[in-house]
């Protein structure tokens, strides 16, 4: 135990590498497998090749970014005391290794498509096991690499900060400015992901609506035909939106709860106001992040051994399920044994409330390690609920779905008008479940609580982003099998895998969506205290105005996204109906479709549109946060989250219960006694409920999480630009204010 103590932070890369190797093996495993015929394999190729050129043309735009952004932070790192020139490094390291882990799984889901194609000729079973290997590449990816490089990262600067500076305390200035530095970190993460969400979504919708108006609408023939020229390209853009733009996503989202998590344990100290009496120096609650996260991402492993089924009959959404359940139920238990020997039995409270009047007003001071307990599994259950929540939105034969369908009988307008109200009667329960779980946590353990409850929420997202990139292989293994004219059993097959994974793509937006909203409070307490303000005061009008901007920033966010989708299809439309006419014999299968223009124009309109969102989300607060000072940005990052993330509920939920809708009539479906098919005019309008609802599910919606992280990570990186210390005068009517407020408010509760 006392080697366990003294070398744990060295230790925690070593979850990270453990998963890397597992990752490694499987990854391995999956490229063994039978890839199927020439005209199977040059399908794929097309896939693959479209993928990697998009990937390229993005990287090189990105590249230019990253340089620029890296030469300012260096700058700004020599302008304040707390903050340092590494802070480029960091935010280099994590832009890379956000990119790369996008990457790895879109290179493995590549090949994983085909090879679930493959499999699906033999069983179903084995077609969920290639598939669902494939993306525990992605899982296990994303969740290593976040792990090794936040975890070497903080060793180095707390090397660098705390151990090496003579009287450095790790409540204190230098363990401050070691965080702050690896924040860079968090926003190279997220800086990434938000382009390579929106750029990917972009690319998927221009070719998925493209493909689906022309192939389906006009010219009446299956959703994957290989005569439709925007087929390749709906195909890649699954793997550059739904597998690399996720898999940067989540990988933004599993740094920023740590680094959150981080930046608010610094700031706890025993009741005698000094460092904790824990075995660790004093660092517990700083490291206790990152070992849970290792922890999760061992039983993330261990949990992806339960995905498995034996026959047809099968039910493969439970399958998953099992192996969800069985990564949560043992990262909690393992939690338990964690938090009570990496934190002291003593009560604990931060630092920041020592002299604060809101503290007492609030009832909140002191917690122990019990409460922290309890706030990680509030956070599991929240993270749970809304994946439930989402799937009962989301899923064929739920009440949702089926009203959508019934509306669809009458008409395109009616279906739009279902699908509307469906989306936004599903921010609800979510909301009310967040809250409840941030009034929870907020309860068993104070700031602290509500952070580390989004790091229990994450801890598994090595397993939710396994799940959730089983779905985009599963959809490519349909296309490739439609394509190649394989017999009926196998589309069935790759569709009852298609079918579930359009639930778990919902489901994994969902719990994204969630995981943003606390790490984003967690984000916005730790700049409230890097910041030195205490409080936000929503009456004074500047403040007010701020948070009125913030709630309007996600509406014109998803306006340029949901605009650029639109135009982009528009150009893809124009070049399939090209072709169609210019191209003799497509429609008997005499001629090739010309598939690599279409690739073409969704890379390029991709490039092009992601620019201005993200801009958005990188500019603003710097620039509320300068001309108008802290506790105006905070009022605008209050606005942001609220409307961000009732707007990623929203579009999501409507876009996931649209698409299924659709799918529904695949099978056959009863409306008003009668069955109704594909092509016929209630399936129609389904289509056109499911256009509308593509840029919902997989540009913008999917996007507000990544928003209102990234604000939240700038305002935290710009803060100690924007901390103004004041003088001992100014300091001491504060503190005699805040003591008569204290005095004030107990002699109340003794009238009381």
């Amino acid at each position: 135990m006392d080697f366990l103590n003294t070398y744990l932070i060295y230790l925690i890369p070593v979850f990270g590498l453990i998963g890397i190797l597992f990752m490694i093996s499987k990854s391995l495993w999956v490229s063994k497998q039978d890839a199927g015929d020439k005209n199977m394999s040059e399908l794929a190729g097309y896939i693959a090749d479209g993928a990697m050129a998009f990937l390229r043309a993005e990287w090189k735009i990105l590249s230019y970014f990253v340089i620029i952004a890296a030469l300012l932070l260096a700058y700004s790192g020599t302008t304040v005391e707390n903050s340092s020139p590494l802070i480029a490094i960091s935010f280099i390291v994590g832009a890379f290794l956000s990119a790369f882990a996008g990457f790895v799984g879109m290179r493995i889901a590549t090949k994983a498509n085909v090879r679930t194609t493959q499999a699906a000729k033999t069983s179903l079973s084995q077609a969920l096991k290639v598939s669902f290997t494939g993306g525990t590449v992605m899982g296990l990816g994303v969740a290593g690499l976040a792990i090794i490089g936040l975890g070497s990262l903080f060793i180095v600067f707390y090397t660098m900060y705390v151990v090496n500076v003579t009287g450095s305390s790790v409540n204190g200035p230098a363990m401050e400015k070691a965080l702050e530095v690896l924040a860079g970190f968090s926003l190279g993460a997220e800086s990434i992901a938000l382009f390579a969400r929106v750029g990917g979504g972009i690319y998927t919708k221009a070719a998925d609506v493209g493909a689906d108006l022309v192939g389906k609408v006009e010219a009446g023939i299956p959703e994957d035909d290989v005569r439709n020229p925007a087929t390749i390209a709906d195909n890649v853009g699954d793997n550059v939106g739904d597998v690399a733009g996720m898999g940067a996503d989540l990988f933004g989202s599993y740094v920023a709860t740590m680094l959150a998590t981080m930046v608010l344990g610094r700031e706890l100290v025993g009741a005698d106001g000094n460092s904790l009496h824990d075995n660790f120096g004093g660092i517990g609650p700083v490291l206790l992040p990152m070992v849970i996260a290792g922890l999760g991402l061992i039983f993330s492993i261990v949990g992806a051994a339960f995905v498995r089924i034996k026959n047809e009959t099968d039910n493969v959404q439970r399958a998953l399920n099992i192996g969800n359940w069985a990564s949560i139920i043992f990262t909690t238990i393992a939690t338990f044994f964690v938090v009570n020997w990496m934190l002291p039995s003593g009560s604990m409270h931060m630092l920041r409330d020592e002299d604060s009047a809101h503290v007492v007003k609030l009832g909140v001071s002191q917690f122990d390690k019990t409460g922290v307990f309890l706030s990680i599994v509030v956070g599991l259950v929240v993270g749970t609920l809304m994946s439930i929540i989402t799937e009962y939105y989301t899923a064929m034969g739920k009440r949702p779905v089926l009203s959508i369908i019934n509306q669809s009988s009458t008409g395109h307008a009616t279906n739009i008008i279902g699908g509307l109200a469906i989306g936004m009667e599903s921010t609800v329960m979510p909301i009310l479940v967040l809250a409840a779980g941030i009034y929870g946590s907020y309860h068993f353990a104070g700031l602290y609580g509500v952070s580390i409850a989004a790091a229990g929420m994450m801890s598994t997202t090595a397993m939710q982003l396994a799940i959730d990139a089983f779905g985009p292989i599963a959809d490519n293994a349909g296309g490739i099998a439609e394509m190649s004219q394989l017999p009926e059993e196998v589309r069935h097959r790759t569709d009852n895998l298609d079918a579930v994974g359009n639930t778990t793509a919902a489901t994994g937006k969902g719990f994204a969506i969630a995981s943003a909203a606390l790490t984003s409070l967690a984000l916005f307490a730790a700049f409230v205290g890097v910041a030195g303000i205490d409080h936000i005061d929503i009456y004074k009008a500047d403040v007010l105005a701020g948070l009125f901007i913030g709630g309007m920033i996600p509406f014109i966010f998803s306006a340029l996204c949901i605009s650029a989708v639109g135009r982009a299809a528009m150009s893809m439309v124009h070049e399939v109906r090209r072709q169609f006419r210019e191209i003799p014999g497509i429609m008997e299968y005499k001629a090739k479709p010309e598939y690599e223009k279409c690739v073409e124009i969704s890379t390029q309109a991709s490039i092009r549109e992601m620019v201005a969102p993200g801009m958005i989300a990188l500019i603003t607060p710097i620039i509320i946060g300068f001309a108008f000072g802290p506790e105006v940005l905070g009022g605008l990052l209050a606005g942001v989250t609220v409307s961000g993330v009732l707007m990623g509920i929203f579009q999501s939920n409507a876009g996931g219960a649209w698409d299924n809708a659709k799918k529904s009539f695949e099978k056959g479906v009863e409306i008003n006694g009668e069955i109704y098919y594909k092509k016929s005019e209630p399936h129609k309008a389904s289509v056109t409920g499911d256009t509308v609802g593509d840029p919902f599910k997989d540009t913008s919606g999917p996007s507000m999480n990544i928003l209102i992280k990234l604000m939240s990570i700038v305002s935290l990186v710009i803060a100690p630009h924007l901390h103004k210390e004041v003088n001992g005068n100014e300091r001491l009517q504060k503190e005699l204010q805040q003591r008569s407020n204290i005095t004030h408010t107990i002699h109340v509760d003794k009238k009381a």
